[in-house]
């Protein structure tokens, strides 16, 4: 009986103790998953669905006549859209991608709680795909933020968004890269990568990390078949708010100009060294004397290593300070001081 006591009853004793503080000490918010994230954002994501409408008849494009000319049927047409969008401020501004929005004549915002509200654009930047939008709303829900924590590759991600128009849905991947900037042709893009499952209508939409937290705004995949093969990106969270918030204090965002075409260049053993492809003729590099076939190995002392890097210092630069370059021309290097132009609109 003794050792009975000692090795099957004192065991499954402590066992069944063990057992009990577990039950009563865990917290169901230590269950697995994001369920917690997910609440914390998700009332910060919109559904956004947008109208245009085209016709023939110049009549017909004013608003106060579109129903009577739909209809008779007087050749006009209402093409609908959808994406998301990722409320930034309580007083009612909200990022989204600017081809979420291009081109609208209306534009609808539906709340987690399905209140729909009509959006009007405040400011939109085509180089980096991001809008401005702002419903007449107050105290509305906020994404949290990240503050000084830096994300990693491997950090979990998730994508909230309106893919299909099916609501709010929420994926689940990791961030798979940062800083790809070849993605596009805009010399100003920067993406974060992650398999996190984006699909049409997603666009405009939030990637967060496993607090809630924004990561960056959902902006595009890559895909062969047309939806979602592990390959998405996303706005940088830091990018978007800096676009964001010159949206807002000036209707656009300004970015300075040098007005030079540059290529990578052949010859360069440095590691270092920009070809001038071609120079805007009175632009700011031809009044500093830059010519095509230049040269360029620093700008503001940052070494010319690649066009995105010198192009990100010179639409960092206030139009109208001055830009120092180092220049090579036939192997003879030079300095020059332009002046930086605002970069045109189109």
């Amino acid at each position: 009986m003794t050792q009975l006591t000692r090795f099957i009853l004192v065991p499954a004793v402590l066992g069944a103790l063990l057992g009990l503080a577990i039950i009563v000490f865990t917290d169901d918010d230590d269950k697995p998953g994001y369920a917690q994230a997910v609440a914390s954002a998700a009332p910060a994501v919109v559904n956004i669905y947008t109208s245009s409408f085209t016709s023939t008849s110049l009549l017909c494009r004013i608003p106060a006549y579109r129903d009577l000319c739909q209809a008779f049927g007087s050749g006009s047409q209402v093409q609908n859209a959808l994406g998301s969008g990722v409320i930034m401020r309580a007083d009612g501004y909200v990022l989204t991608n600017n081809h979420v929005v291009a081109g609208a004549d209306e534009i609808l915002v539906m709340f987690a709680n399905n209140q729909t509200i009509s959006a009007t654009v405040i400011g939109t930047d085509p180089h980096t795909d991001l809008a401005v939008i702002k419903v007449p709303a107050e105290g509305l829900p906020v994404i949290p933020q990240l503050e000084n924590e830096q994300p990693e590759v491997g950090d979990v991600a998730l994508a909230i968004g309106n893919p299909f128009g099916l609501g709010h849905s929420v994926s689940q991947g990791i961030i798979s890269g940062f800083s790809r900037t070849t993605i596009t042709i805009s010399p100003y893009d920067d993406f974060i990568q992650t398999d996190a499952a984006i699909s049409p209508g997603n666009s405009g939409g939030a990637l967060i990390d496993y607090r809630g937290r924004l990561l960056g705004i959902n902006t595009m995949i890559y895909s062969q078949s047309g939806g979602s093969e592990g390959i998405g990106f996303a706005i940088p969270a830091d990018i978007a708010i800096d676009i964001m918030n010159k949206i807002v204090e000036h209707g656009r965002v300004i970015r300075g100009w040098l007005g030079i075409r540059l290529a990578p260049h052949p010859t360069s053993y440095s590691g270092t060294g920009l070809a001038v492809a071609a120079v805007t003729h009175q632009g700011p590099a031809f009044r500093a004397g830059i010519r095509p076939g230049d040269v360029i190995h620093s700008v503001n002392g940052t070494p010319a290593v690649n066009a995105y890097s010198i192009t990100r210092v010179i639409a960092a630069t206030r139009p109208g300070s001055p830009l120092a370059i180092e220049v090579a021309r036939q192997e003879q290097r030079f300095q020059t001081t332009a002046t930086a132009g605002e970069l045109p609109s189109s």
